[in-house]
């Protein structure tokens, strides 16, 4: 799990973010004091809702991007059993800034300290650096698991599938004789869920304004940021 402070593990087990303090992080992650591959981990995090460390210890050898597949070996995944991940198209994308940044090869969001992962240690830092920055409730890398989950499931998506999204294991007679794999269901969790997410940073802040203050409009979202410094960054790191 990815930890941070105090303040961040007294919500550790409970913290959801709603809409706007999901707009407001991905509209300030560009301008955060962390590095580009950081900013990419939070987002993948958020759109897959894959556990912090198996995120971090994804490797381009296990992604498929033509068919849109991320499958988590046995030997990663928490609860011992390989895991396919259905990859959305703002997951794609994500995954295409992350390759021309370290050539696709090896770690995905590699350590700045050579040939290995980012620790979720390194990440958690990473965000309780910008608290102040992102100006929401202190929140963890692991609550963005939980907010996608969340989200999904009133969004009306059944919680079974839900639950298969998240790897949970499954005990009882049913989970013993029901092979199903709900790829296809899967698929439209993840696909529909990303599309929420890019509405909500595209769209306009709910602020509640003092008399007499004007309205202030916020940064253009991080999507279009991002994809506007790939031109000028190309290979740099």
């Amino acid at each position: 799990m990815c930890r941070g402070g105090r303040a961040s593990q007294e919500n550790s087990r409970n913290r959801v973010l709603d809409e706007q303090e999901i707009r407001s992080i991905l509209t300030k992650l560009p301008t955060a004091k962390m590095l580009e591959p950081c900013r990419l981990a939070l987002r993948f995090q958020l759109l897959t809702a894959q556990r912090c460390g198996e995120v971090l210890g994804a490797e381009w050898s296990e992604i498929n991007t033509d068919f849109g597949w991320w499958t988590i070996p046995a030997a990663k995944a928490k609860n011992g059993m390989e895991h396919r991940v259905p990859l959305s198209a703002q997951a794609l994308g994500i995954l295409s800034l992350a390759k021309k940044l370290h050539r696709g090869e090896g770690y995905v969001f590699p350590s700045p300290r050579g040939d290995k992962p980012m620790t979720p240690t390194a990440l958690a830092r990473a965000v309780n650096r910008n608290l102040k920055e992102f100006g929401v409730e202190p929140w963890t890398p692991h609550d963005l698991r939980r907010t996608a989950a969340s989200h999904m499931t009133g969004m009306g998506y059944n919680r079974l599938v839900v639950s298969k999204l998240l790897n949970h294991a499954e005990r009882g007679v049913t989970a013993v004789y029901d092979r199903y794999s709900y790829d296809s269901e899967k698929r439209q969790a993840l696909e529909a869920w990303g599309q929420k997410l890019l509405e909500i940073e595209q769209s306009t802040p709910s602020l509640h304004v003092a008399q007499g203050e004007k309205t202030q409009t916020e940064d253009k979202p991080i999507a279009r940021r991002i994809a506007a410094s790939k031109k000028t960054k190309g290979e740099a790191r």
